[in-house]
């Protein structure tokens, strides 16, 4: 009997070896040939600040070219199916964020699952919203006059975001029930094309995340009031956050991050996170993080997974709460 099972086992972990082998080859002559990063949002947004000095890292350290596809629309959830149905290769991966955390609650007849559909790399960046104003259209010193503008004038302001369903349309509902105000929601098809219409004054106001406001808030095209984070962001010291300018509990964070579709070889997704892990921690990126009011982060495989499942959670409480509905 005793023979037996280990004759039982010799034959399994044979058949393990076999069947593992060529994964390690392909893990070992990954990648041949270029790897596309598809992006849910157009060119110009906070996933694509991130996005993109990530992916000419990546290109110089594995010697091909990494390709952004930028594949906007309903609050990231279009690219997000796109990517979810891309051949899980290892030449294909998604760049989320914390708008597909959102999206369960917001959208109920997804064709794909962030939880199933993907496999987690790491995060990439975690960057605060910021309430960010036209200074033209709202003309306000502080958070306190800015909150004291909007009680006496309900409804006369409007607030841009990302789209439907994106942190920047919960971050924006979350302020109006914690302060007791109405503001109008415009959505539109990424940050990149709301940000431009908010430096034009065709919006009055933003709730973003501060990687693609960073750059309009330092050449002064637009004015930050707050961060909505515990503590002040890298890169802009003088910004207070929502506590310390009088809103407490006003708290919310726009992650971005890599994933592989559902069924890419397990040793591939391995090299990706140290890849990413290595990329982030370069002199480069870690200048270019800051810059754009992020830290670097390290969280990668299961652990971001994890990150990831607590946060759909987390959000499916605000929006309930808030009671955000699609525009």
């Amino acid at each position: 009997m005793l023979k037996q099972l280990r004759f039982t086992s010799l034959i399994k972990q044979a058949l393990f070896l076999v069947c593992a082998a060529p994964l390690v080859v392909m893990a070992q002559e990954w990648p041949n040939k270029p790897i596309t990063f598809i992006v849910p949002f157009p060119a110009g947004g906070g996933t694509d600040a991130f996005a993109r000095p990530l992916a000419a890292q990546l290109t110089k350290q594995l010697g091909k070219q990494i390709i952004i596809d930028n594949r906007g629309g309903a609050g990231g959830t279009l690219g997000a199916s796109i990517a979810s149905k891309a051949a899980p290769d290892g030449y294909n991966f998604f760049v989320g964020a914390a708008h597909h955390a959102i999206a369960p609650s917001m959208y109920p007849n997804l064709d794909y699952d962030i939880e199933k559909s993907f496999v987690p790399v790491a995060m990439i960046a975690n960057p605060p919203q910021v309430i960010v104003v036209n200074p033209k259209n709202v003309q306000v010193k502080n958070l306190k006059e800015f909150i004291e503008l909007l009680k006496k004038n309900p409804g006369k302001f409007n607030y841009a975001s990302a789209g439907n369903g994106s942190t920047h349309h919960l971050a924006g509902e979350q302020f109006k029930m914690l302060t007791k105000t109405f503001v109008t929601h415009i959505p539109y098809r990424g940050a990149g094309p709301a940000m431009q219409d908010l430096i034009a004054g065709q919006v009055d106001i933003e709730f973003d995340g501060l990687g693609s406001s960073a750059p309009q808030i330092k050449n002064g095209a637009i004015v930050a009031l707050a961060v909505a984070s515990q503590k002040r962001a890298p890169g802009f010291p003088d910004v207070p956050t929502a506590a310390e300018a009088g809103l407490v509990g006003y708290e919310v964070s726009t992650w971005y991050g890599l994933f592989a579709p559902k069924g890419t070889p397990q040793p591939i997704v391995d090299k990706m996170i140290a890849e990413v892990q290595k990329a982030i921690n370069t002199p480069e990126l870690k200048a270019t993080w800051t810059n754009n009011g992020s830290d670097t982060p390290n969280l990668s495989g299961d652990a971001f997974g994890r990150f990831v499942n607590a946060d759909i959670k987390r959000w499916a409480g605000v929006a309930k709460a808030s009671g955000a509905k699609l525009d």
